[in-house]
This record gives structure tokens, sequence and C-alpha cells, in this order.
């Protein structure tokens, strides 16, 4: 490896120690590698974390329990699904999987986050559900875009990529009255599995469905069917399902990621504390913090770039590469997309905020192994281009 290449700090890196790896090779050495006794762990431990009111039903990625849980609430072809346009396009691409349109609103000037009013104005007598992103790790207005849903006959289900272990109102994000919610807990993620996500739901209906597609529309999983005592080899399918489970290798990584989780989110909040003071009276503005009752996850660290900044966000990231510095944008609002852009005839004065957003929007380095050293760098390397 290069002098460079050592130098070059990423803008994300997964959080792994020697509790993980043990627990990866206890899983090898066990003779269970797929679905079985460790991801089913790992669902009960993380639905007991969230206080155990909700079933938890392990998959291959965030974006498979999105399908599944829409597809468990029986939306289908013709339906329309309200979708933030400041969102990966995982959010509405699983709209588009089950032959229903996605509808695009604005967000937050501030926070990003979906908004009830922005909502309301677009329910038609085709909407069946809406799914708000908790952008960043920032937890949306749950309870206004609960008390719009409710009369408007509208399914929540809640885009959590961002938000373990966010909390919203002195609850955690997982424990609200919606139909179901998703988690990722992909490589950069405040809790990893490598590839992985998590449903939970409060409904036994939603929960019965989700586990039957998420592998094949069968009735009995593998691990059942193979560790049974007796003749395990008939099984039925019910419905053409899909390939979404959880392996029990990704699970053993999530088990104990799962020990840490709280200790890793206070590592991400005192480093984004740091940035707070840090970049203070610079050229830019610093993301928001939680509201009292609430905890923000700090999955992302999201700065904006002013207009009296000396440099555009384009030029911004690249000399901060050029430093050394690796940074990200979060999102290209999915309005800009070709094919959300071509196939809904979306315009970006449609989305003033998103848009505007977009234009001054980056990612700073935010990870719990992230040390303080590796901070200062940024910041420094911050401060030299944001005084240029």
């Amino acid at each position: 490896m290069s002098a460079d290449a050592v130098a070059f700090l990423p803008f994300a890196l997964p959080d792994i120690g020697e509790a993980e790896i043990a627990e990866v090779v206890a899983t090898l050495r066990s003779g269970w590698i797929t679905t079985g006794p460790r991801a089913r762990q790992f669902e009960t431990t993380f639905a007991d974390y969230l206080g155990g009111n909700g079933e938890a039903i392990a998959v291959n990625s965030a974006t498979a329990g999105l399908h599944l849980a829409l597809e468990a609430i029986g939306i289908g072809v013709g339906d329309e699904v309200i979708v933030p346009t400041y969102t990966f396009t995982a959010t509405a691409e699983v709209v588009r999987y089950l032959g229903a349109h996605p509808v695009f609103v604005d967000c937050d000037p501030v926070t990003f986050n979906v908004r009830a009013c922005d909502i309301e104005a677009v329910i038609t007598k085709r909407t069946r559900a809406v799914i708000p992103v908790h952008f960043g790790g920032l937890a949306c207005d749950l309870e206004a875009i609960q008390a719009l849903a409710v009369p408007n006959k509208l399914e929540i289900i809640e885009d959590a990529a961002h938000a373990f272990p966010a909390m919203h109102r002195g609850r955690l994000i997982g424990c609200w009255p919606s139909a179901a919610v998703v988690f990722s807990f992909y490589a950069t993620k405040t809790l990893t599995t490598g590839e992985g996500g998590m449903i939970i739901t409060r409904s036994p209906v939603i929960a019965e469905r989700c586990r039957a597609m998420r592998q094949h529309g069968i009735s009995h999983d593998a691990f059942e069917r193979y560790t049974s005592s007796q003749p395990g080899w008939r099984y039925e399918v019910i419905a053409a399902g899909f390939k979404y489970n959880l392996t029990d290798l990704a699970a053993a990584l999530g088990l104990a990621q799962l020990r840490r989780v709280d200790s890793m989110q206070r590592r991400r909040e005192r480093l984004a504390n740091r940035y707070d003071e840090a970049l203070a009276g610079l050229p830019c503005d610093l993301p928001p913090g939680p509201p009292p009752g609430d905890r923000h996850a700090r999955h992302l660290y999201v700065i904006r770039l002013r207009d009296d900044a000396p440099v555009d966000r384009d030029r911004f990231i690249k000399r901060m590469a050029e430093l050394g510095i690796g940074c990200s944008v979060h999102f290209i609002p999915l309005h800009l997309q070709p094919v959300w852009r071509d196939s809904y005839s979306l315009r970006p004065e449609q989305f003033p905020n998103a848009t505007e957003a977009f234009r001054r929007v980056v990612s700073l380095p935010l990870y719990s192994k992230m040390s303080d050293c590796d901070q200062d760098r940024v910041i420094l390397a911050l401060r030299r281009v944001l005084t240029e």
C-alpha cells in the first residue's frame, strides 16, 4: 500500500473489533452458516432492545425489508405511495417493484426530513401509504405524520435506514405505531452486518407474511426443516416469494454490534459535538441537533456551504480529497435522477428545498471508529479549504 493510500482518511469505516470476529468464527465452527439460530437470536435481541413490543424479521438489506413491508400491507398495481425526493433511490424503487407509483414530495429546508404539510398536499383517492425517511439519523415528526395518516387511512412504513438507535419524543424509532419500520445494517451504518436489515412490526399478520415472503414464500424455513427431530423434507410454497433472508454469518456480526450500539452512538455524538464546536464561524451551516426528548443516531454529519464560502460544493469535495479527506453527498434528490425525472415528468422547481439543499450539502467523515486525531485532520483540512 502506498503512503498516499495510508494517509487518505475515508468518508466511513465499519467499527469491527475482536468481539465481532469471535462471533463470526464461532458461527463458522458451528456448522450452520445460513439463516438459523444466530439469525433468530439477532431478531429476538433486537426486538428486546426496542422494548419487546414488536416482532423483528431479519432480511438481507433494508431495500428487501421495505419491499416486503409494502407487499405485506397489500400495495399493488396502480396504488400511490408518498415518498420524499430527498432520499436514496431504494425508497422509491420498492414501490415500483409492486407496480405502484411513488409520489414525490419536498423536504424541510433545515432537517431534510419529510413534513406532514407536504404529504397532505399530494394525497389522492389512490394514496395507500407514506414512507417517511429519518434523514441522517434525525427522526421525522412522526406524531404529525400519524395525525395525518390516520384520518386518511394511510399506512406508514418508516425508512429508518439511518435511524438506529434514534429516539423521537422519548421513544425509540421502531416503537411508534407504524405498520412497519425498516432498519439498514449496511457497512457504513450505525450498526452493521455487512449487508442486512431488520423489519419491525406490531402486526402478527404483517410479520407472518414478511417471514414467508423473505424465503420464496415457503411455509417453513430451512432451519426448522433441517433441525427437526421429525422428517422435515415436506414444505408448502404459499406464494411466489423472494430470496431476502439474512445469514447467520451476517447475524453474528449484528449480535456483537448490538451489544456495543449505545457506546458507538455516544462516540458518534461526541464527534458530532466536536464538529459543532470546531466549525462554528465558518461559512457553512451545521446540521441541526435533536429537539428535547429526541436522540440523534448521528449516522451522518451534513454541512451546507453558504454563498460566502470561497468554493462551491463540488470544488470543496475535490479540494478535501486532495488534502487526503474523503467526503460524500447525501443525497442527489430523486427528482434529479433520470429514471424518476423522466418517468414522472419531475422538475426542480417542484422541490425547491431539496434542489437547493443538493447544491450545498457535503457529508463529512463520521464513524464510531474515528479517533480525535482523525477528526482533527478533517477539521484542519476543512478550515484550510473554507478560508482559502
